[in-house]
């Protein structure tokens, strides 16, 4: 068939950035609801927790199946299938009237969010001219990072107006366009078929491993770690059913996750920092809203407000980015992009408990310059040298890893946080008796009480702040360097890691 033209490719990437942006939302979107939810659901909060941990467990369990599943079926058809039923699994979590079938929904909604991402790049990639790849993979990255930052801004918005429900009803919509919209544009676009057989075995191990991992990162804070005998056996079950599930999938002959992935240098340097660098990032996006409502008084929609700038820049430059750094090293764009990454969190590190709103506003918009040069160039080198066969199989595997390196990210935050206050809390409190005049008085001292607490968490913020200064830019692996080996040999005269030469795929 004849390439698709100029404007049927403006309304694919359409299409397949509203499947994603629903996708990558749905997440974000849910955290502020809970309270809402749990009340109404008449349940805990804590209970109400799972319907963030089904849907991440049933996902990342999903998404590195992502490969088999287009090799099988056909990624058109799978993308298609998986966004139909994400939408109609969206309007049962709205309808569900009790916490174990809203739980169930958005389980199978898990099911279905995995595939979608790995294949909305593959399809839009393999519909796009060499030429113009790195712009429609810039275009539909800009779109995973701004949901995560709209999602609490809007799940606030419509708690707060509206009723929790309507962060699931928001999605009908918008599913039934973009479904419709991507079936018209590739039709009879079907990628390649094979009879592939089930690798039940490596998909039964892949499910209890990262299930079981899952879990324990959602729930282990919760749970007191490994203090908790459900804990231990969740992290054990997990080590021993993925020690399996690796050797199991390099020794069988038609996996269902393709492992040899690993055996390319950029592929390999390119996941690593891509984990990297993006728990960093989510840890921090994590934990600013985070402190914000619980120690300084924010309201869930202007803790999100604080944090939105971050994807301002990123939008505004994100094409041209695409545009005007194709002749440029990508191991220059990401070593530029995670130190700008590490001098905006040692800038926010030196904050105090009287910083100003404009003030975190401006830290965050200065953060959007490092995420402005992130997704595009890493992604560019995961999926460099790829024949279009393999783009599903490598995005999903590397999509799965960094969802993995976001919720490792979660956890060891949350915690950290806690126990750093903890340690600063003593401190402080150390040189505090009830002898010392400013600590004369009940009211005296039980405001003096908050004050400390207030400053140690304060103080703990801004630990994880410099911890992060120096994780980014060890994260670029310079390291990417060895990344350029093979790219090097086949382009003797530059061995530049360029967009441009990056996706066009074996030939």
């Amino acid at each position: 068939m004849p390439p698709l033209t100029a404007r049927q490719r403006a309304g694919l990437t359409v299409a397949l950035s509203l499947a994603v942006f629903m996708n990558v939302l749905d997440l974000a979107i849910a955290n502020v609801a809970i309270p809402q939810l749990a009340g109404e659901l008449g349940t805990s909060a804590d209970q109400g927790t799972w319907v963030i941990t089904s849907f991440a467990v049933s996902a990342a369990i999903a998404m590195p199946l992502t490969g088999w599943l287009g090799r099988r079926y056909g990624e058109v058809r799978v993308f298609l299938v998986c966004t139909a039923m994400f939408t109609l699994a969206s309007l049962l979590c709205g309808l569900s009237s009790n916490l174990a079938m809203l739980i169930a929904m958005r389980a199978i909604q898990g099911v279905f969010a995995g595939p979608m991402i790995p294949l909305s790049q593959s399809l839009l990639l393999n519909n796009y001219p060499d030429d113009r790849k790195s712009l429609a993979l810039a275009l539909l990255m800009m779109v995973t990072i701004v949901a995560p930052v709209l999602g609490p801004i809007l799940g606030g918005w419509i708690t707060d107006n509206w009723n929790w429900a309507w962060i699931f009803y928001i999605n009908v919509p918008v599913g039934i366009v973009a479904t419709l919209l991507t079936a018209a544009l590739l039709r009879g676009r079907e990628t390649p078929t094979a009879r592939v057989p089930a690798d039940f075995v490596g998909i039964g191990l892949l499910a209890l491993g990262i299930g079981s991992l899952q879990i324990m990162l959602d729930r282990g804070k919760d749970l007191d770690w490994f203090g908790s005998a459900a804990i231990v056996a969740l992290g054990g079950v997990a080590l021993v059913a993925l020690a399996f599930f690796v050797a199991w999938e390099l020794t069988e002959e038609q996996p269902a996750v393709d492992l040899s992935l690993f055996a390319r240098r950029n592929f390999t340097a390119g996941t690593l920092a891509l984990c990297l660098g993006f728990g960093a990032y989510f840890g921090n996006i994590v934990l600013l809203p985070l402190w914000l409502q619980t120690q300084m008084g924010y309201t869930a929609t202007w803790a999100g407000l604080a944090s939105a700038p971050v994807g301002l820049l990123p939008i505004a430059l994100v094409a041209l980015i695409a545009r005007y750094t194709s002749g440029i090293d990508l191991r220059w764009i990401t070593t530029s992009s995670l130190c700008a990454f590490g001098a905006a969190s040692f800038w926010f590190a030196g904050f105090n408990s009287e910083v100003s709103f404009p003030m975190l506003a401006w830290s965050r918009f200065a953060q959007g310059v490092g995420l402005a040069l992130f997704f595009v160039p890493l992604m560019s080198i995961v999926l460099s040298g790829l024949p279009p066969g393999r783009v599903a199989s490598a995005s999903g595997l590397a999509n799965t890893l960094r969802t993995l390196a976001g919720s490792f990210a979660t956890s060891l935050t949350t915690t950290w946080w806690d126990r750093r206050e903890a340690l600063h809390q003593a401190h402080l409190s150390e040189s505090i008796t009830l002898f010392n005049s400013p600590a004369q008085g009940q009211t005296a001292f039980a405001t003096l009480e908050r004050s400390i607490v207030q400053q140690a968490y304060m103080l703990a913020t801004n630990d994880l702040f410099w911890l992060w200064g120096w994780i980014f830019p060890r994260a670029d692996l310079s390291r990417l360097v060895r990344a350029a080996a093979v790219q090097r040999r086949r382009h003797p005269r530059g061995g530049r890691l360029k967009i441009a030469t990056l996706i066009e795929g074996n030939r």
